[in-house]
């Protein structure tokens, strides 16, 4: 008779009758609405509202726009937004989604009761009934009913009861359901995985390629490439192999100890390698300054030990080609393990300290051929000592200046950096930016080679570059395996300076791969008309899509580069930034442009060698010195900053490597750093940082007691200590944990000294919580060690609870289980998820209750303003424990938040309120409350 007092809408008989002739059809289940002993089909309409509800419009997720199966057309009501009042629940769809937000517990509809079923056959907890759509799985909670009506007839209102549950199988539930539930929601993953079935739904049938794009992306970004890319990736592998030519060859005979075509080959296969295994289009790999200076060091140390000659150019060769290799294999094994997330390991001011100091290395070390002392250095010791040593010599030696080579060597310094200047100043100028392009270094280096040529400079006492050819007599790029019986002498030396190469190298090239990304590719759609006239739409871009960096492939791809490199006796080569934004800016977009690279120096090699006969040395070490002032001037600008925000311990571990280095040695500053770094490290891991937890006024919130209580915004609760551990823990962090509990009871706080005496009464840690949520993860012995402190909180009479546990199934849980620290609590009950639900467990234990603190305190917060709070019904934690009538209650709230604000002062005067209250506290004869409440 209700349904009769109900207003339809216009239309609404038709549409029932209907619903009412397709209802009749359907073959009728157990729990069917017109079966017996259920209401009546009708009986859904007694509740329905004369405007209809926009919850199932508001409450739904937009679907994944990937999803075709849901374009605009779809006449799915609550998929759409219906401008009309719908006139009837006309098909079993329509009706389920009434029943997703109004329907009662007693009659869930179809996809409720298969997730309620599933929870609570897996203890998770129960899904709201609620329309929600997937995502990108493309599934909405419509659809999710409609197939699974399609595919059991007889579906009504009402699901088969628990007995039709119990004769299916979960099996055959969860085929009804769409693949992006019982794939990812419900039940575990099909055979082959997760990966596999998106495939399958991407439309990928070759598994294999899909590998093979992605571990070499060369077969990726080869196949989206135009000719409209050549002009720019040509231009900037031209400009950048004018700068970096000679730089190469300045990196092998100054720095490296090696001979210069050794230099070249650098350029010649790492980057080409690169191009084919990296994940950054643009970036552009190469020597660097730093690993070239720690190559020659272990060549320097051979010669000193007497295992090579001064003039054995092949041995120098395989000597550094061994330290490439022995970095390259380093590399190539921590991207293999996966372990990309090394390149955080070093902090920025050790590497800031460690940078200048190799600036401040290669800035000294140049100054003896800048002025032709190199002769004089050669049979020296003090020369090749510390940068001090240097100093010394040349201070010692300086009547042996040559001045005409000093004299181009500076003018060649000057010149370059009145270039860059010149550079740095006009490039932000629109018509006067391509100055930017010109190859000084390069126009340089050809003028000082043609005048020595023409003046005969080498007559004159002017070092020249000379033959520059394989050693031995090899051929160009005959490769030559390092790793010979022979040398491994030399592996003691190599071993300790590749692992800082490897380190380093990788660092620089991941900060650079970092700031590149992928290309920054802008994409447009343009209109196409094909050979049969008609338009298509198609989307190009300016760069390569689909290649995302990874620092695992990074360290593979410049593993295997280097490793190839070491095999011809190349110097270190990894990703530098500066040589990648000139590749940038210069048009290059692909890696084609390091394959263009290494073209032009195969060039290079095979056919200029000749003319680089008259290259004078001391220009060539020019370059490397303003390389070396570059490396300097970065070193301000963080000294600033640490000063500023107080970073004296950051600033101390700059001062202490650039020292070390300065006055020992370059690998006694890196052992140093590296020491003080690793003990940073360690006593921050190993550092429990477990907090005191307390309520904030008038809420139920808990938040860190140490930071709040001097504000005064905070309540200690009597008779508990609630401990918050907001960290996985593990062997390391837990070493310390009973003394970090044994200081939070005496005091409060973990900044309390332990020499004070004891501030905490022993009757608030009556009761001990923790607070789990924060712990992720624990190994077996921080589960031993926390067996030993329940146990022992135990022994002492303390009640030990827990609350906000990770859920049953995790890996946690099972250890508290096996660990016997469920047991020792005394079983799940008293294992909580919330504070709440622990303070409540407390109370029954009879250690005081949360609501006589609240009227202790209500008393003194009334004596000290002159008014009696104490009619006012107190505010506890227990829900429904107020008897009073409706009016009282509201009184008793607005009484509360008095309290409340009284309880909360000024951030001035929050000091003289916490020395009052506890004052007051004392003359009542309570425990210290300075210690368990403000100090907490």
């Amino acid at each position: 008779m209700a349904s009769n007092n109900t207003p339809s809408a216009p239309g609404s008989s038709g549409s029932s009758s209907k619903a009412s002739t397709n209802a009749d059809s359907r073959p009728r289940s157990p729990g069917s609405p017109t079966s017996p002993g259920t209401p009546s089909r009708m009986s859904f309409q007694q509740h329905r509202p004369n405007q209809p509800s926009q919850l199932r419009v508001s409450h739904m997720p937009s679907t994944s726009p990937d999803d075709q199966r849901s374009q605009q057309g779809s006449d799915a009501p609550g998929i759409q937004p219906q401008d009309h009042e719908p006139t009837a629940i006309t098909n079993t769809e329509a009706r389920h989604q009434e029943g997703a937000i109004g329907a009662s517990e007693e009659t869930p509809n179809a996809a409720t009761a298969l997730l309620e079923r599933y929870n609570r056959d897996s203890e998770q907890t129960v899904r709201p009934r609620r329309a929600r759509g997937y995502g990108s799985f493309a599934s909405t909670y419509a659809e999710t009913l409609n197939s699974f009506e399609q595919s059991r007839p007889g579906l009504g209102a009402r699901y088969e009861t628990s007995d039709d549950f119990n004769n299916q199988t979960r099996g055959g539930i969860i085929e009804h359901l769409p693949d992006a539930v019982s794939e990812g929601l419900l039940g575990k993953p099909k055979a082959h995985g997760v990966t596999s079935w998106l495939r399958e739904r991407a439309g990928i049938k070759e598994k294999r390629m899909m590998y093979i794009h992605y571990y070499v992306p060369f077969t990726n970004w080869i196949q989206q490439y135009r000719w409209q890319f050549l002009r720019g990736d040509l231009i900037a592998a031209i400009t950048m192999a004018s700068f970096y030519v000679p730089m190469a060859l300045s990196y092998a005979s100054n720095l490296s100890h090696m001979p210069p075509i050794n230099g070249l080959y650098a350029f010649v296969f790492n980057p080409f390698i690169y191009a084919i295994l990296g994940t950054c289009p643009q970036m552009i790999v190469g020597p660097e300054a730093a690993g070239s200076l720690l190559t020659g060091s272990v060549v320097v140390e051979a010669i000193k030990k007497g295992h090579i000659r001064d003039d054995d150019g092949m041995k120098a060769a395989q000597v550094g080609g061994m330290v490439t290799g022995i970095a390259g294999a380093f590399i190539l094994i921590a991207g293999i393990l996966r372990l990309g997330f090394l390149d955080s390991v070093l902090s920025r001011p050790f590497l800031r300290g460690f940078i200048s100091s190799i600036g401040l290395v290669i800035f000294i070390n140049q100054l003896l051929p800048e002025m032709g002392l190199d002769k004089a250095a050669e049979n020296s010791v003090r020369a090749h000592g510390s940068p001090l040593d240097t100093l010394m010599f040349i201070s010692d030696h300086r009547h042996e200046i040559h001045k005409f080579t000093a004299g181009i060597s500076f003018g060649a310094v000057a010149v370059i950096l009145f270039m860059r200047e010149l550079k740095r100043r006009l490039q932000p100028l629109p018509k006067l930016n391509w100055v930017v392009f010109i190859p000084d270094r390069c126009i340089i280096v050809v003028l000082s080679a043609v005048l020595a040529w023409r003046y005969d400079w080498q007559s004159k006492g002017l070092d020249i570059l000379g033959d520059i050819r394989p050693p031995s007599g090899l051929p160009i790029f005959q490769p030559h395996w390092p790793f010979a019986q022979e040398n491994f002498k030399h592996v003691n030396d190599a071993f300790e300076t590749a692992f800082i190469v490897a380190l380093l190298g990788f660092f620089e090239s991941c900060v650079a791969a970092k700031s590149l990304g992928s290309g920054n590719v802008k994409t447009e759609v343009v209109h196409k008309t094909r050979k049969d006239g008609t338009v298509e739409e198609v989307e190009e871009s300016d760069g390569i899509r689909g290649i995302s960096v990874s620092s695992n492939r990074e360290l593979v791809a410049l593993g295997v580069a280097n490793i190839v490199g070491g095999a011809f006796m190349a110097i270190p080569a990894f990703g530098g930034y500066g040589r990648s934004k000139i590749n940038v800016s210069t048009g290059g977009k692909t890696p084609m442009s390091s394959v263009f690279l290494s073209l032009v120096t195969v060039l290079c090699t095979v056919f200029l060698l000749p003319y680089f006969y008259y290259i004078p040395k001391g220009v060539l070490c020019a370059m490397i010195t303003v390389v070396s002032i570059s490396l300097l001037e970065e070193a301000p600008h963080d000294i600033i900053f640490f000063w500023q925000i107080g970073g004296y311990i950051e600033l101390f571990l700059m001062l202490l490597v650039f020292l070390t280095t300065f006055f020992w040695s370059l690998r006694g500053g890196i052992i140093v750093g590296i020491i003080f770094s690793l003990i940073r490290l360690m006593k921050h891991a190993t550092r429990p940082r477990v907090q005191i937890l307390g309520r904030v006024p008038g809420t139920r919130e808990f938040e860190n007691a140490e930071l709040l209580a001097q504000e005064g915004r905070i309540e200690m609760v009597p008779n508990s200590l609630i401990v918050k551990i907001p960290e996985p823990l593990t062997f390391a962090n837990t070493g310390s944990l009973k003394d970090r509990l044994k200081r939070l009871e005496d005091y409060g706080t973990n900044y309390a000294h332990p020499a004070l005496p004891t501030m905490r009464s022993k009757e608030n840690n009556k009761n001990i919580i923790f607070h789990i949520h924060g712990v992720t993860g624990m190994d077996y012995a921080a589960a031993q060690v926390l067996v030993e402190i329940v146990k022992e909180y135990k022994d002492r009479g303390h009640g030990v609870y827990f609350c906000r546990i990770p859920p049953k199934k995790s890996k946690v849980w099972k250890l508290l289980e096996k660990a016997g620290i469920v047991d020792l609590c005394g079983g799940e009950h008293n294992f909580f998820r919330t504070v709440d639900e622990a303070l409540r467990a407390a109370e029954k234990r009879g250690m005081g209750t949360f609501q006589e603190y609240l009227e202790e305190e209500e008393r003194a917060v009334g004596s000290a303003s002159g008014r009696d709070f104490r009619s006012a019904a107190p505010v506890g934690l227990e829900e429904g424990a107020n008897t009073t009538s409706a009016a009282e209650r509201n009184d008793n709230s607005e009484v509360a938040n008095l309290i409340d604000r009284t309880l909360t002062p000024p951030l001035d005067d929050a000091a003289s309120f916490m020395q009052g209250l506890s004052e007051m506290s004392r003359q009542h004869g309570e425990a210290d409350v300075e210690g368990g409440f403000s100090r907490g």
